[in-house]
Order: structure tokens, then sequence, then C-alpha cells
């Protein structure tokens, strides 16, 4: 046995089949924003007006996976992924979001796909991970209704050019993101700040899923969702009904949705709009069968509904609004425990929580871990990075996991967040939470610790070939 062997065993055995991946996202990662008929996206807009973008970073290179995808591809096997989750770039398809596909655009995913199958690789394909074609917003945006029955075509083009190499398509990454991060509190692109327009946004990413899952037809598809443990601070009935609400707001309103086919009541009422942009027929178009539910979880919220309550450590990097509409009064406090260099405390325990809720609450249904990681501040010291604090934080989520299927779970897979090192939204180029390293001024990529205990841990799932847990 070798000495990495001997520091990596650690009881972490999974059943036979399970994913093993690693996840990225298009404008993350791409560059080449001007190259091959790609048209602007919101985030290119956004990235260029002033104060937005932590030291005024954009993602016009990012890591330059465009170019070297063959490089990536290589690597990833190397670390012996059985599934890497990647997000295609809507204005590379669609330069202006509708009508004319842009042929060289889908051939870059056919070539990514075709890597990736070459050394064998499940290739897990996300539709949109924010990057919403600039023209779009002219229009309006995600509360424009129209927005996603362009989403629909949209994903049914790429469907049909890309389903005899894909294994799995998942619609909207992060809905909540997109909706309230982008329509309410201003912090990512479009960095507009209109609460009623962040719940018609919400709404009409949720119908957007929906068609999608429709124009598609049969093949495998899930819906993807960023959830959180809620806790109150203490047991007075404002903190009670403050993780009420922000549980509410952040969960139930897309998990109802989506395997319910309804909103909680509770949370319609929290909101200070009525939802007169709900027409007749949308909530069974938004709960159209999945396949498999994408969860994404990073952390627990602590929550009070008192006055002056004491803040955590995780904040915005610039000026922004509340995202949270109809209860901008909450505060998120500290729970006392270890965070990340994001602010994020770290709490593994809130995975199982959130896994078995929804084993518990809603229809059965397959689910992966398709986002799960940390940044920390790292540092390169003669040529090794010795994230540690990363394998740990992996570690400890891998074993919330195993936890989680020996109480019954169906979970079928893990996606570590993220592969490489890369543009973290308004963070720009400040956070680092890549199992890989990428040197930002040469592009070398250089695989930290944590991504050799990953490959290793792989490595000996799928040696063994588990039968159970």
């Amino acid at each position: 046995m070798t000495t990495q062997e001997e520091q990596t065993r650690t009881g972490l055995r999974f059943p036979a089949g399970f994913a093993w991946g690693a996840a990225t996202s298009a404008y993350q990662i791409e560059g080449a924003v001007a190259e091959d008929g790609r048209g602007r996206s919101i985030w290119d807009t956004f990235a260029r007006k002033p104060g937005r973008v932590l030291n005024g970073h954009n993602a016009d290179v990012a890591i330059d996976h465009y170019h070297r995808y063959q490089e990536d591809v290589a690597i990833m096997a190397e670390l012996g992924l059985s599934a890497y989750r990647f997000s295609v770039s809507w204005p590379r398809i669609q330069p202006t979001g509708s009508g004319k596909i842009n042929q060289k655009g889908l051939d870059f995913y056919k070539r990514l796909t075709d890597e990736l199958r070459e050394h064998g690789i499940d290739p897990w394909l996300t539709l949109y991970h924010w990057d919403l074609p600039q023209e779009l917003e002219d229009k309006g945006g995600w509360p424009n209704r129209d927005v996603a029955y362009c989403f629909a075509d949209y994903a049914a083009t790429v469907h049909e050019a890309l389903k005899d190499y894909v294994h799995t398509f998942s619609t909207v990454n992060e809905p909540w993101c997109a909706a309230f991060l982008g329509y309410a509190s201003g912090e990512h692109a479009p960095g507009r700040r209109e609460p009623e327009n962040a719940i018609r946004g919400a709404h009409h990413l949720n119908l957007a899923h929906g068609l999608a899952v429709q124009s598609m037809g049969a093949r495998r598809v899930g819906g993807s969702v960023n959830l959180y443990a809620v806790t109150p601070a203490t047991g007075s009935a404002e903190d009670l009904d403050a993780a009420r609400r922000i549980d509410g707001l952040q969960n139930r309103f897309f998990l109802d949705a989506l395997l319910l086919g309804s909103y909680p009541e509770d949370v319609l009422a929290d909101l200070p709009v009525e939802l007169d942009f709900v027409q007749p027929g949308d909530m069974k178009i938004i709960n159209a069968p999945i396949d498999v539910l994408l969860v994404n979880y990073y952390s627990r919220f602590t929550v009070s509904g008192a006055p002056g309550g004491a803040q955590s450590a995780a904040a915005a990097p610039t000026d922004t609004g509340s995202p949270w509409v109809g209860s901008e009064h909450v505060s998120f406090v500290n729970g006392g425990r270890p965070v990340t260099a994001m602010g994020w405390e770290i709490d593994e325990s809130g995975l199982v929580e959130v896994l078995t809720r929804v084993a518990r609450d809603y229809p059965a249904i397959p689910m992966v871990i398709a986002e799960n990681g940390a940044a920390f501040d790292d540092v390169l010291d003669d040529g090794r990075v010795h994230d540690q604090e990363r394998r740990a934080y992996v570690e400890a989520h891998l074993g919330a996991c195993k936890q989680a299927i020996e109480a019954g779970v169906p979970l079928e897979g893990y996606f570590a967040w993220s592969l490489m090192d890369n543009f973290e939204w308004a963070w720009g180029y400040g956070k680092r939470f890549g199992l890989v390293r990428v040197d930002y001024e040469t592009l070398e990529r250089l695989p930290k610790d944590s991504a050799l205990w990953y490959s290793e841990i792989i490595r000996q799932n799928r040696r063994h070939e588990p039968t159970d847990s």
C-alpha cells in the first residue's frame, strides 16, 4: 500500500455505479467571449460596470477552457472522474437568445463531449448557469415571460444536437440565485434591485425549467436547486418565524414547485406582491416529471428575526441590496462554526438534513450532489498546494453523503465544486474553489492535495465496486 493510500483510507465506501465527478460553469471557465460567433451575455455587460465585480475583473479569458478543454479533460481522466458536470453558454448557441443557431457553438460542445467520452467520462450538461443573452435582458430579462419560451426553444436545440453524446441534461442551475441575486439584491448580473421583478423572474425560471423538460422529451432530465439547512438563532417567536421565512423562499418555493406543482401558501403570504403573473396551467408545466434532482449544498443558515442581530461573517463583495424579498428584516448570524474564505459556515450535518428532508417530504426521486465545495486561501508552496482545509471539507461532506445513503436517501453521485479555480462571479478572481489550481497569469493547471486525495477516494471505490454502502 502506498503512502497516499494509507493517508486516504477513510471508510468512505459507496454503492456500485455511484457517479464521481466535478463541476464547472461556462462563463466561469471558457473565456473566448468574442470568438466563433458567441453573443454577449448579461455577465459580459455586468462585469464592465464599475463597482459590480471586485477589482474590475471579467471573464473575457477566464481560464481559457474554450481552447484548453483537451488539457482539462486529460486532468479529469488522470484524477479518475467518472462524470463531469458542465454548462452550455446560451449566447454561444444563440447569440441573441432566439432565432438563428450558431453552429460553431454547438460544434464546441460536440468536441468537448466527444473528448469526455473518449476518456470514459460521463457528460452531465446544464443548460443555464446564469449567462442570459444580453438581448433577452434588453427585452426585460427573466421577469419577461417570453424568455421562458425562448429558453425552451434553446433547450430543444441543444438537446437535439447533443442527445447522442450526453447522459443527463439539467435545466436551470440554482434559480434562486438567478432570480434573487440578479433582480433583488443586484449582487449578480444583471444587477437590478427590483423585488417584485425578482419574484416574477423566479416564477419564469421555474416555468422555463418545466417548458424545457417538455421540449426535450424522454431523455434523462433533472432539475437543480441550491438548498440550505436553516436554523433559528434562538427559540423565540421572532427567530422561529425568520427560519420559516428563509427556508420558505430559499428551499420550499422551488422544491414545492418542481416536485409538488404548487407554491407554499405561507411563502406567498410573505411576499409583498400579487402573483397575477402565474397563469393557469403554469404549475402543472413546472411539475413536469424529472428523472433526478440535482442538489447543491454549501452551508447552513442561522437566522434571527429580532432587531439588531449579530451579522454573519459572510457578505457580498460589492454594494448590494437584500435578496430576501418580503423578509428583508431577517439577519444572518454567526452560529459559532468554522467558516470558509467566503465566510460560509462549515456544517456537513446540514447536508444530511436537507437530503433526508427531501426524501421524507417529497415524492421519491433519485438525487445527486451537483455542487459541494469550499473556497480557502490557498498557498502555492514549492510547487504544491497543501489545501488540507478543503480536503477536510470534502471528506466531511462525503461522510454526510454516506450517512444519508445509509438512512435510505436515493443518492446516486457527488460532484465537487469546482474542478478548477475560476472566475467567481462578483468576487472576480479573489476566491479559489478549485481542486485544481490555476495560475491566472500563465493559466498553468496544478492539482492540489485535495484533488490527489479525491482521486484516491474515487480509485478505491471504483476498484472495489462495492455492492452496498
